[in-house]
Protein backbone atom coordinates (compact mmCIF):
# COMPACT_ATOMS: atom_id res chain seq x y z
CA UNK A 1 0.00 0.00 0.00
CA UNK A 2 3.09 1.87 0.94
CA UNK A 3 4.73 2.04 -2.58
CA UNK A 4 1.28 2.52 -4.15
CA UNK A 5 0.87 6.02 -2.72
CA UNK A 6 4.34 6.71 -3.72
CA UNK A 7 3.63 6.14 -7.26
CA UNK A 8 0.44 8.08 -6.98
CA UNK A 9 2.03 11.18 -5.53
CA UNK A 10 4.63 10.32 -8.37
CA UNK A 11 1.92 10.18 -10.76
CA UNK A 12 0.31 13.77 -9.49
CA UNK A 13 3.76 15.69 -9.75
CA UNK A 14 3.95 14.25 -13.24
CA UNK A 15 0.63 15.43 -14.10
CA UNK A 16 0.75 19.22 -12.42
CA UNK A 17 3.96 19.57 -14.66
CA UNK A 18 2.79 18.21 -17.78
CA UNK A 19 -1.07 19.13 -17.47
CA UNK A 20 -0.37 23.46 -18.32
CA UNK A 21 1.94 22.04 -21.11
CA UNK A 22 -0.84 19.01 -22.46
CA UNK A 23 -4.01 22.41 -22.11
CA UNK A 24 -2.11 24.59 -23.95
CA UNK A 25 -0.88 22.53 -27.14
CA UNK A 26 -4.06 23.48 -29.39
CA UNK A 27 -2.93 27.03 -28.81
CA UNK A 28 1.17 26.77 -28.82
CA UNK A 29 2.63 29.58 -30.89
CA UNK A 30 4.96 27.72 -32.25
CA UNK A 31 3.00 25.17 -33.96
CA UNK A 32 1.15 26.65 -36.90
CA UNK A 33 -1.26 24.51 -37.96
CA UNK A 34 -2.81 24.47 -34.47
CA UNK A 35 -2.86 27.86 -33.89
CA UNK A 36 -6.60 28.96 -34.25
CA UNK A 37 -8.84 32.75 -34.26
CA UNK A 38 -9.17 32.13 -30.68
CA UNK A 39 -5.49 31.88 -29.38
CA UNK A 40 -4.86 34.72 -31.50
CA UNK A 41 -7.29 36.94 -29.63
CA UNK A 42 -6.14 36.04 -26.82
CA UNK A 43 -3.04 38.14 -27.10
CA UNK A 44 -4.91 41.24 -28.47
CA UNK A 45 -3.55 43.23 -25.75
CA UNK A 46 0.04 42.68 -27.28
CA UNK A 47 -1.00 43.53 -30.31
CA UNK A 48 0.50 47.30 -31.66
CA UNK A 49 1.85 49.32 -34.87
CA UNK A 50 5.60 47.75 -36.13
CA UNK A 51 8.17 49.44 -37.79
CA UNK A 52 11.59 47.32 -38.40
CA UNK A 53 14.04 46.15 -41.04
CA UNK A 54 13.23 43.48 -42.95
CA UNK A 55 16.27 41.98 -42.03
CA UNK A 56 15.02 40.99 -37.90
CA UNK A 57 12.68 38.36 -39.89
CA UNK A 58 13.78 35.06 -39.65
CA UNK A 59 12.86 31.81 -41.48
CA UNK A 60 9.74 29.96 -39.43
CA UNK A 61 8.92 33.48 -37.25
CA UNK A 62 5.20 33.39 -36.07
CA UNK A 63 3.47 37.16 -36.27
CA UNK A 64 -0.65 37.24 -35.49
CA UNK A 65 -2.31 40.30 -36.87
CA UNK A 66 -5.28 42.24 -36.85
CA UNK A 67 -6.14 43.85 -40.19
CA UNK A 68 -7.62 47.32 -40.58
CA UNK A 69 -11.33 45.33 -40.70
CA UNK A 70 -10.92 43.90 -37.29
CA UNK A 71 -9.95 40.83 -38.69
CA UNK A 72 -7.74 37.96 -36.66
CA UNK A 73 -4.77 36.57 -38.63
CA UNK A 74 -1.72 34.91 -38.67
CA UNK A 75 1.82 35.24 -40.44
CA UNK A 76 4.64 32.35 -41.07
CA UNK A 77 7.90 33.68 -42.57
CA UNK A 78 9.59 31.85 -45.00
CA UNK A 79 12.56 33.73 -45.72
CA UNK A 80 13.91 37.39 -46.53
CA UNK A 81 16.17 37.86 -49.67
CA UNK A 82 18.32 41.00 -49.59
CA UNK A 83 19.88 41.62 -53.17
CA UNK A 84 22.26 44.98 -52.07
CA UNK A 85 20.95 48.03 -54.11
CA UNK A 86 18.78 45.69 -56.31
CA UNK A 87 15.63 44.39 -54.38
CA UNK A 88 14.09 43.58 -51.39
CA UNK A 89 11.91 40.16 -50.92
CA UNK A 90 9.74 38.61 -47.97
CA UNK A 91 8.00 35.23 -48.64
CA UNK A 92 5.30 34.05 -46.01
CA UNK A 93 2.17 32.32 -45.78
CA UNK A 94 -1.02 34.35 -43.90
CA UNK A 95 -4.32 33.18 -43.12
CA UNK A 96 -6.98 35.52 -42.27
CA UNK A 97 -10.07 34.87 -40.32
CA UNK A 98 -13.35 36.16 -41.99
CA UNK A 99 -16.26 35.69 -39.97
CA UNK A 100 -16.73 31.50 -40.15
CA UNK A 101 -14.32 31.67 -43.12
CA UNK A 102 -10.51 31.89 -43.31
CA UNK A 103 -8.09 31.33 -46.09
CA UNK A 104 -4.96 30.27 -45.95
CA UNK A 105 -2.22 31.64 -48.97
CA UNK A 106 1.14 31.59 -49.49
CA UNK A 107 2.61 35.41 -50.59
CA UNK A 108 5.38 37.19 -51.65
CA UNK A 109 6.34 40.81 -51.81
CA UNK A 110 9.07 42.88 -53.37
CA UNK A 111 10.65 46.10 -53.78
CA UNK A 112 13.16 46.89 -56.69
CA UNK A 113 15.84 49.72 -56.97
CA UNK A 114 15.27 51.61 -60.42
CA UNK A 115 18.06 54.23 -61.36
CA UNK A 116 19.08 54.30 -57.65
CA UNK A 117 15.11 54.99 -56.77
CA UNK A 118 13.58 52.57 -54.73
CA UNK A 119 9.98 51.73 -54.91
CA UNK A 120 7.32 50.21 -52.37
CA UNK A 121 4.78 47.56 -52.27
CA UNK A 122 1.31 47.96 -50.32
CA UNK A 123 0.18 44.50 -49.07
CA UNK A 124 -3.56 43.92 -47.83
CA UNK A 125 -3.97 41.07 -45.98
CA UNK A 126 -7.90 40.91 -46.22
CA UNK A 127 -8.04 40.65 -49.79
CA UNK A 128 -10.52 43.70 -50.16
CA UNK A 129 -7.63 45.65 -52.40
CA UNK A 130 -9.45 48.71 -50.33
CA UNK A 131 -7.16 49.36 -47.77
CA UNK A 132 -3.28 48.85 -46.85
CA UNK A 133 -2.27 46.33 -43.43
CA UNK A 134 0.94 46.73 -44.35
CA UNK A 135 3.90 48.60 -46.41
CA UNK A 136 7.74 47.03 -47.86
CA UNK A 137 9.81 49.73 -48.60
CA UNK A 138 13.41 51.03 -48.44
CA UNK A 139 14.75 54.13 -46.54
CA UNK A 140 18.41 54.86 -45.75
CA UNK A 141 18.99 51.66 -47.95
CA UNK A 142 17.41 49.44 -45.65
CA UNK A 143 14.75 47.44 -46.68
CA UNK A 144 11.81 48.39 -44.03
CA UNK A 145 8.32 46.32 -43.23
CA UNK A 146 6.05 49.11 -41.55
CA UNK A 147 2.38 48.39 -40.66
CA UNK A 148 0.03 50.63 -41.81
CA UNK A 149 -3.90 49.80 -41.37
CA UNK A 150 -2.79 46.89 -39.28
CA UNK A 151 -0.95 45.07 -36.15
CA UNK A 152 1.45 42.92 -35.56
CA UNK A 153 2.59 40.61 -32.59
CA UNK A 154 5.07 38.32 -32.46
CA UNK A 155 4.56 35.33 -31.00
CA UNK A 156 7.32 32.66 -31.73
CA UNK A 157 9.37 30.63 -33.85
CA UNK A 158 8.35 27.75 -36.08
CA UNK A 159 10.07 24.78 -34.94
CA UNK A 160 8.76 21.22 -36.76
CA UNK A 161 10.57 19.05 -34.81
CA UNK A 162 8.20 20.38 -31.15
CA UNK A 163 4.99 19.12 -33.13
CA UNK A 164 6.28 15.65 -32.75
CA UNK A 165 7.64 16.39 -28.81
CA UNK A 166 4.30 17.59 -28.27
CA UNK A 167 2.09 14.92 -29.60
CA UNK A 168 4.29 12.65 -27.33
CA UNK A 169 3.74 14.58 -24.47
CA UNK A 170 0.16 14.80 -25.24
CA UNK A 171 -0.28 10.89 -25.24
CA UNK A 172 2.44 10.44 -22.69
CA UNK A 173 0.16 12.85 -20.10
CA UNK A 174 -3.41 10.80 -21.58
CA UNK A 175 -1.13 7.62 -20.25
CA UNK A 176 -0.81 9.12 -16.85
CA UNK A 177 -4.19 9.87 -16.41
CA UNK A 178 -5.17 6.79 -16.67
CA UNK A 179 -3.19 4.97 -15.09
CA UNK A 180 -4.19 7.89 -12.05
CA UNK A 181 -7.65 6.91 -12.05
CA UNK A 182 -7.48 3.45 -12.77
CA UNK A 183 -5.40 3.44 -9.02
CA UNK A 184 -7.52 5.59 -7.38
CA UNK A 185 -10.31 4.04 -8.67
CA UNK A 186 -8.72 0.32 -7.08
CA UNK A 187 -8.16 1.80 -3.91
CA UNK A 188 -11.75 3.30 -3.28
CA UNK A 189 -13.28 0.51 -4.41
CA UNK A 190 -11.51 -2.54 -3.56
CA UNK A 191 -12.55 -2.61 0.43
CA UNK A 192 -16.19 -1.21 -0.85
CA UNK A 193 -17.64 -5.49 -0.92
CA UNK A 194 -16.17 -5.58 2.74
CA UNK A 195 -18.03 -2.20 3.53
CA UNK A 196 -20.85 -3.19 2.43
CA UNK A 197 -21.44 -6.82 4.04
CA UNK A 198 -20.93 -4.66 7.19
CA UNK A 199 -23.60 -2.59 7.18
CA UNK A 200 -26.26 -3.15 9.72
CA UNK A 201 -29.31 -1.56 7.24
CA UNK A 202 -30.26 -3.45 4.61
CA UNK A 203 -32.03 -1.30 1.58
CA UNK A 204 -34.95 -3.22 0.66
CA UNK A 205 -37.26 -0.02 0.21
CA UNK A 206 -37.57 0.54 -3.37
CA UNK A 207 -35.43 3.62 -4.80
CA UNK A 208 -39.22 5.77 -5.12
CA UNK A 209 -39.93 5.27 -1.53
CA UNK A 210 -36.63 5.75 -0.29
CA UNK A 211 -36.49 9.16 -1.84
CA UNK A 212 -39.91 9.95 -0.43
CA UNK A 213 -39.09 8.79 2.89
CA UNK A 214 -35.02 10.30 3.36
CA UNK A 215 -35.24 12.71 0.49
CA UNK A 216 -33.01 13.35 -2.87
CA UNK A 217 -30.37 14.77 -1.49
CA UNK A 218 -29.87 12.15 1.34
CA UNK A 219 -30.23 9.21 -0.70
CA UNK A 220 -27.52 10.34 -3.23
CA UNK A 221 -25.25 11.49 -0.80
CA UNK A 222 -25.65 8.52 1.56
CA UNK A 223 -22.43 6.33 -0.03
CA UNK A 224 -20.22 9.02 0.20
CA UNK A 225 -20.83 10.27 3.44
CA UNK A 226 -21.23 6.82 5.22
CA UNK A 227 -17.75 5.61 3.25
CA UNK A 228 -15.79 7.92 4.24
CA UNK A 229 -16.90 10.88 6.88
CA UNK A 230 -18.62 8.64 9.17
CA UNK A 231 -15.24 7.04 9.87
CA UNK A 232 -13.86 10.70 10.99
CA UNK A 233 -16.62 11.37 12.96
CA UNK A 234 -16.52 7.87 15.13
CA UNK A 235 -12.71 9.12 15.76
CA UNK A 236 -13.80 12.61 17.37
CA UNK A 237 -13.46 12.95 21.24
CA UNK A 238 -16.85 14.91 20.94
CA UNK A 239 -19.21 12.35 19.01
CA UNK A 240 -21.22 11.57 22.48
CA UNK A 241 -22.30 15.04 22.50
CA UNK A 242 -23.39 14.56 18.44
CA UNK A 243 -25.15 11.61 19.47
CA UNK A 244 -27.15 13.32 22.87
CA UNK A 245 -27.72 16.62 20.75
CA UNK A 246 -29.29 14.07 17.27
CA UNK A 247 -31.29 11.20 19.11
CA UNK A 248 -34.56 12.72 20.28
CA UNK A 249 -34.73 14.77 16.70
CA UNK A 250 -33.89 11.54 14.88
CA UNK A 251 -36.74 9.52 16.91
CA UNK A 252 -39.74 12.13 15.99
CA UNK A 253 -38.49 12.32 12.23
CA UNK A 254 -38.64 8.21 12.75
CA UNK A 255 -35.10 8.12 11.30
CA UNK A 256 -33.39 6.02 13.71
CA UNK A 257 -33.55 3.41 11.88
CA UNK A 258 -31.63 4.77 8.89
CA UNK A 259 -29.62 7.24 9.95
CA UNK A 260 -28.05 7.84 13.32
CA UNK A 261 -26.53 10.87 14.97
CA UNK A 262 -23.30 9.90 14.09
CA UNK A 263 -24.53 9.63 10.55
CA UNK A 264 -25.92 12.83 10.83
CA UNK A 265 -22.76 14.48 11.96
CA UNK A 266 -20.95 12.93 8.65
CA UNK A 267 -23.83 14.20 6.37
CA UNK A 268 -23.42 17.59 7.56
CA UNK A 269 -19.69 17.83 7.03
CA UNK A 270 -19.84 15.86 3.68
CA UNK A 271 -22.45 18.83 2.81
CA UNK A 272 -19.76 21.43 3.45
CA UNK A 273 -18.20 20.14 0.53
CA UNK A 274 -20.64 19.07 -1.74
CA UNK A 275 -23.04 22.14 -1.75
CA UNK A 276 -19.90 24.31 -3.18
CA UNK A 277 -18.46 21.18 -6.09
CA UNK A 278 -22.71 20.80 -6.81
CA UNK A 279 -22.68 24.63 -7.60
CA UNK A 280 -19.18 24.63 -9.27
CA UNK A 281 -20.51 22.16 -11.65
CA UNK A 282 -23.78 23.83 -12.58
CA UNK A 283 -22.00 27.05 -12.49
CA UNK A 284 -19.51 25.63 -15.65
CA UNK A 285 -22.44 23.25 -17.21
CA UNK A 286 -24.52 26.70 -18.23
CA UNK A 287 -21.29 28.68 -18.53
CA UNK A 288 -23.13 31.12 -15.72
CA UNK A 289 -20.69 34.11 -14.25
CA UNK A 290 -22.16 33.12 -11.40
CA UNK A 291 -19.62 34.84 -8.48
CA UNK A 292 -17.26 33.01 -6.26
CA UNK A 293 -18.19 34.61 -3.46
CA UNK A 294 -21.26 32.28 -3.05
CA UNK A 295 -18.76 29.76 -1.85
CA UNK A 296 -18.40 30.43 1.65
CA UNK A 297 -22.20 31.02 2.09
CA UNK A 298 -23.01 28.01 0.47
CA UNK A 299 -20.48 25.72 2.36
CA UNK A 300 -22.70 27.67 5.21
CA UNK A 301 -25.82 26.54 3.68
CA UNK A 302 -24.87 22.77 3.07
CA UNK A 303 -23.40 22.98 7.18
CA UNK A 304 -27.02 23.75 8.44
CA UNK A 305 -29.43 22.04 5.49
CA UNK A 306 -29.32 18.87 7.85
CA UNK A 307 -30.54 20.58 10.61
CA UNK A 308 -33.71 22.20 8.52
CA UNK A 309 -34.34 19.45 7.05
CA UNK A 310 -34.53 17.44 9.98
CA UNK A 311 -36.70 19.78 11.99
CA UNK A 312 -39.26 20.22 8.63
CA UNK A 313 -39.06 16.14 8.85
CA UNK A 314 -39.82 15.61 12.71
CA UNK A 315 -43.01 18.46 12.08
CA UNK A 316 -44.69 16.68 9.14
CA UNK A 317 -44.29 13.21 10.99
CA UNK A 318 -45.70 15.00 14.72
CA UNK A 319 -48.45 16.24 12.46
CA UNK A 320 -49.41 12.89 10.99
CA UNK A 321 -49.71 11.30 14.34
CA UNK A 322 -51.87 14.04 15.74
CA UNK A 323 -53.97 13.59 12.56
CA UNK A 324 -54.25 9.42 12.94
CA UNK A 325 -54.63 9.64 16.60
CA UNK A 326 -58.88 10.03 17.34
CA UNK A 327 -58.66 7.25 15.05
CA UNK A 328 -56.48 5.04 16.66
CA UNK A 329 -57.60 5.80 20.39
CA UNK A 330 -61.40 5.01 19.20
CA UNK A 331 -60.36 1.78 18.19
CA UNK A 332 -58.49 1.12 21.38
CA UNK A 333 -61.51 2.01 23.17
CA UNK A 334 -63.54 -0.60 21.23
CA UNK A 335 -60.73 -3.12 21.40
CA UNK A 336 -60.55 -2.97 25.22
CA UNK A 337 -64.20 -2.90 25.65
CA UNK A 338 -64.78 -5.90 23.92
CA UNK A 339 -62.54 -7.71 26.15
CA UNK A 340 -58.82 -7.17 24.81
CA UNK A 341 -56.26 -6.44 27.38
CA UNK A 342 -54.17 -2.83 26.44
CA UNK A 343 -51.00 -4.23 24.32
CA UNK A 344 -53.89 -6.88 22.47
CA UNK A 345 -55.97 -3.66 21.70
CA UNK A 346 -52.59 -1.75 20.25
CA UNK A 347 -51.67 -5.23 18.40
CA UNK A 348 -55.17 -4.81 17.04
CA UNK A 349 -54.82 -1.12 15.98
CA UNK A 350 -51.67 -2.28 14.16
CA UNK A 351 -53.47 -5.13 12.07
CA UNK A 352 -56.48 -2.49 10.87
CA UNK A 353 -55.47 0.81 10.79
CA UNK A 354 -53.80 2.37 7.54
CA UNK A 355 -50.04 2.48 7.41
CA UNK A 356 -49.12 5.74 9.09
CA UNK A 357 -46.28 7.22 11.72
CA UNK A 358 -48.05 6.33 14.40
CA UNK A 359 -48.51 3.03 13.66
CA UNK A 360 -45.04 2.58 13.35
CA UNK A 361 -44.90 3.74 16.69
CA UNK A 362 -47.07 1.32 18.32
CA UNK A 363 -44.68 -1.64 16.60
CA UNK A 364 -41.76 -0.38 18.72
CA UNK A 365 -44.13 -0.37 21.89
CA UNK A 366 -44.75 -3.81 20.99
CA UNK A 367 -41.31 -4.54 20.66
CA UNK A 368 -40.15 -2.94 23.68
CA UNK A 369 -42.53 -4.96 26.28
CA UNK A 370 -41.89 -8.27 24.26
CA UNK A 371 -38.23 -7.41 24.89
CA UNK A 372 -38.88 -6.99 28.84
CA UNK A 373 -40.48 -3.29 29.07
CA UNK A 374 -42.74 -2.30 31.37
CA UNK A 375 -46.47 -0.84 29.62
CA UNK A 376 -45.28 2.35 31.60
CA UNK A 377 -41.85 2.51 30.31
CA UNK A 378 -42.93 1.65 26.61
CA UNK A 379 -45.27 4.80 26.54
CA UNK A 380 -43.28 7.03 28.17
CA UNK A 381 -40.51 6.21 25.60
CA UNK A 382 -43.06 6.72 23.33
CA UNK A 383 -43.91 10.43 24.33
CA UNK A 384 -39.86 11.05 24.43
CA UNK A 385 -39.78 10.17 20.91
CA UNK A 386 -42.66 11.55 19.21
CA UNK A 387 -42.50 14.81 21.45
CA UNK A 388 -45.64 16.04 20.85
CA UNK A 389 -48.38 17.57 23.09
CA UNK A 390 -51.38 15.60 22.49
CA UNK A 391 -49.41 12.50 22.42
CA UNK A 392 -47.45 13.04 25.44
CA UNK A 393 -50.99 13.98 27.12
CA UNK A 394 -52.43 10.79 26.10
CA UNK A 395 -49.26 8.85 27.11
CA UNK A 396 -49.45 10.38 30.90
CA UNK A 397 -53.03 9.26 31.10
CA UNK A 398 -52.83 5.74 30.26
CA UNK A 399 -49.62 5.94 32.66
CA UNK A 400 -51.66 7.26 35.38
CA UNK A 401 -54.54 5.14 35.20
CA UNK A 402 -52.55 2.12 35.21
CA UNK A 403 -50.39 2.80 38.51
CA UNK A 404 -53.85 3.28 40.42
CA UNK A 405 -55.19 0.22 38.57
CA UNK A 406 -58.42 2.03 36.64
CA UNK A 407 -60.16 1.30 33.63
CA UNK A 408 -58.78 2.67 30.68
CA UNK A 409 -62.36 2.09 28.25
CA UNK A 410 -63.83 4.94 29.65
CA UNK A 411 -60.72 7.22 29.89
CA UNK A 412 -60.04 6.29 26.26
CA UNK A 413 -63.25 7.16 25.26
CA UNK A 414 -62.75 10.26 26.79
CA UNK A 415 -59.61 11.29 25.38
CA UNK A 416 -60.79 10.23 22.09
CA UNK A 417 -63.53 13.15 22.50
CA UNK A 418 -60.49 15.44 24.25
CA UNK A 419 -58.03 15.07 20.97
CA UNK A 420 -60.93 15.83 18.51
CA UNK A 421 -61.75 19.00 19.93
CA UNK A 422 -57.63 19.72 20.23
CA UNK A 423 -57.56 19.22 16.39
CA UNK A 424 -60.74 20.97 15.59
CA UNK A 425 -59.57 23.69 17.57
CA UNK A 426 -56.18 23.93 15.84
CA UNK A 427 -57.43 23.54 12.35
CA UNK A 428 -59.95 26.69 13.24
CA UNK A 429 -56.55 28.31 14.20
CA UNK A 430 -55.41 27.35 11.01
CA UNK A 431 -58.23 28.38 9.04
CA UNK A 432 -58.47 32.00 10.73
CA UNK A 433 -54.14 32.71 10.13
CA UNK A 434 -55.15 31.58 6.56
CA UNK A 435 -56.69 34.97 5.81
CA UNK A 436 -53.83 37.16 7.62
CA UNK A 437 -50.99 34.99 5.41
CA UNK A 438 -53.14 36.45 2.18
CA UNK A 439 -53.11 39.87 3.05
CA UNK A 440 -48.86 40.19 2.41
CA UNK A 441 -49.35 38.73 -1.28
CA UNK A 442 -52.67 40.37 -1.80
CA UNK A 443 -51.18 44.21 -1.17
CA UNK A 444 -47.62 43.04 -3.31
CA UNK A 445 -49.49 41.64 -6.39
CA UNK A 446 -52.79 41.96 -6.79
CA UNK A 447 -53.29 45.71 -5.10
CA UNK A 448 -50.63 47.37 -7.90
CA UNK A 449 -52.03 45.75 -10.36
CA UNK A 450 -55.59 47.05 -9.27
CA UNK A 451 -54.29 50.36 -9.13
CA UNK A 452 -52.57 50.14 -12.43
CA UNK A 453 -55.65 48.99 -14.47
CA UNK A 454 -57.90 52.28 -12.56
CA UNK A 455 -54.91 55.10 -12.70
CA UNK A 456 -53.45 54.73 -16.22
CA UNK A 457 -55.96 55.39 -17.75
CA UNK A 458 -56.15 58.94 -15.97
CA UNK A 459 -52.14 58.94 -16.36
CA UNK A 460 -52.45 58.88 -19.75
CA UNK A 461 -54.90 60.94 -20.58
CA UNK A 462 -53.22 63.43 -18.44
CA UNK A 463 -50.07 63.72 -19.43
CA UNK A 464 -51.66 64.06 -23.28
Amino acid sequence: MFCIQKFMKALGFLLFVYAPHVWSLPCHATIFQNIDEACIEKQKSEFKSYKFPATNLKTGDIVFYVTDQGNWGKILVHDSEIVPNKTCTVYFDYETYQGKKSHLKSASTTIHNYLGIWDSQEFDLDNSKSETDFILKNEKNNCILETQGAKFYKAGNYNPNDINERSLLFYASIFLIGISVFILAKNIFQEEEEFRSGEAIEETESLADSIKKEGFILKYSRPFFKRYFTPIVKGMKSKNSFSEKYKRALASAGLTKSLSPIDLMAFKLFLIIGFPIFYLVIRELVEAQWPMAFVPVISVLGYIYPDIWLRSMGDKRKNEIVYHLPFAVDMLALSVEAGLDFMAAITRVIQKAPKSALVDEFEIVIKEVQLGATRSQALKQLAWRVDSLPLTSFCATLIAADSVGASIGPILKALSGEIRSKRSAIIEKKGASASVKLQLPMFAFILPAILIIIMAPMILTYLN
